[in-house]
């Protein structure tokens, strides 16, 4: 089997290849590059395995004129830059201690050693520089049927790195077979180490999160969650019933994974929120809980918190949505109140501020058709 995708055959990623094998050492890109080829699905980071050590990457750089970063050094990472484009080169690794966020590592020369310490099956693949793909754990059918399965024993590979059980859950999203469900011994793996979800960073949980909840259906996958008990530890207080309807709902129209977490609601602590997405939660939680219009929605809060609060409460309420609420909220985020303080010459102060308020509360009833003189009529 060999990849043809122009990715691969380009100059920078052939240039950094050879520069490598050329100098005797092996060199494949792997993981996510080679799975995301053979399915079909975009390629944006192209990473590098090889057993040449971190310092001869370095200095094989460094004699070819290329920029050479020491970005993960100690644990055998170097990022090569050539034509603009950023390589992550990472030396054959075996784990020495792992620690459920991090490992030691030995360095090895040994790609299936490799190979094994990787999280799943389906990212255990390498191609050479023409294109051949390597399967030393056998991930290729695994990644055919569709089927997210740790490598090796799914416990020990949980506990090198809790973080691995939301990413097997993202993972089940992103690539695998809703038809087929989740694999059952992952599963019970992912239960019996939830507590150590408790040790990771909130940025780390936060991350996944936004990946797994902007898969194009993600429900399944964080049912699951609910019922291994991870969903609980990560959002407190979250109920996944509602997702599967919104994702219903939402045909035709992009994902959007905060849109996504309102509906699952529950405390959002460990999600290391932006300041701006946990504004936009905050806002669009408030609007949950009346009844304004979609129009006047978008107008005070902006259209895409309008269109996430209008399909919240479909799915939450499991009402239709409004044939035209798309275009509600697009002629109430458009909408212009007509008048301005100096309109009113002859108020000022809290009088004048009462009265712009009165008048624009008129125009937004009016559905935003009323012109300046019939307000100041």
């Amino acid at each position: 089997m060999q990849i043809k995708d122009a990715w691969l055959h380009a100059a920078a990623p052939q240039d950094v290849l050879h520069l490598i094998s050329a100098a005797g050492y092996q060199a494949y890109v792997v993981g996510g590059c080679v799975r995301n080829a053979l399915i079909g699905v975009s390629v944006t980071d192209i990473d590098i395995a090889t057993d040449a050590r971190p310092e001869t990457v370095m200095s094989l750089a460094e004699t070819a004129g290329l920029r050479a970063v020491p970005t993960g050094i100690e644990h055998g990472t170097v990022t090569l830059v050539a034509d603009g484009q950023g390589f992550e080169v990472t030396t054959f690794r075996s784990d020495v201690e792992t620690h459920g966020r991090h490992a030691t590592v030995a360095f090895s020369s040994d790609l299936r050693e490799d190979a094994t310490r990787r999280d799943f099956t389906m990212n255990a693949l390498y191609a050479r520089a023409d294109g051949t793909v390597l399967d030393p754990l056998g991930g290729l059918p695994d990644l055919h049927a569709r089927r997210v399965r740790f490598v090796g024993d799914a416990t020990a590979r949980i506990r090198e790195d809790y973080l691995r059980i939301l990413r097997f859950f993202r993972f089940h999203a992103q690539y695998g077979d809703p038809a087929q469900g989740l694999d059952p011994d992952a599963l019970a793996a992912c239960a019996a180490g939830v507590e150590g979800l408790d040790r990771l960073s909130h940025e780390r949980i936060g991350a996944e999160m936004r990946k797994l909840l902007s898969a194009t259906d993600p429900a399944p996958a964080v049912g699951a969650m609910a019922q291994c008990g991870a969903l609980a530890h990560i959002l407190p207080g979250a109920q996944p019933d509602a997702l599967a309807v919104l994702v219903h709902l939402e045909a035709g129209i992009a994902p959007d994974w905060l849109r996504r977490l309102l509906v699952l609601g529950g405390q959002t602590d460990h999600l290391r929120l932006t300041r701006r997405e946990a504004r936009d939660l905050d806002k669009m939680r408030a609007a949950l809980a009346k009844m304004t219009p979609a129009a006047e929605m978008a107008y005070r809060l902006g259209e895409g918190i309008a269109r996430n609060v209008v399909l919240a409460r479909a799915a939450l309420f499991e009402t239709p949505l409004p044939a035209d609420f798309l275009d509600s909220i697009a002629r109430g985020a458009a909408a212009r109140f007509p008048l301005r303080a100096q309109d009113l010459p002859h108020l000022q102060g809290p009088e004048l501020g009462a009265q712009l308020r009165a008048l624009e509360e008129r125009w937004i009833a009016s559905n935003f058709t009323l012109s300046k003189a019939e307000l100041l009529g």
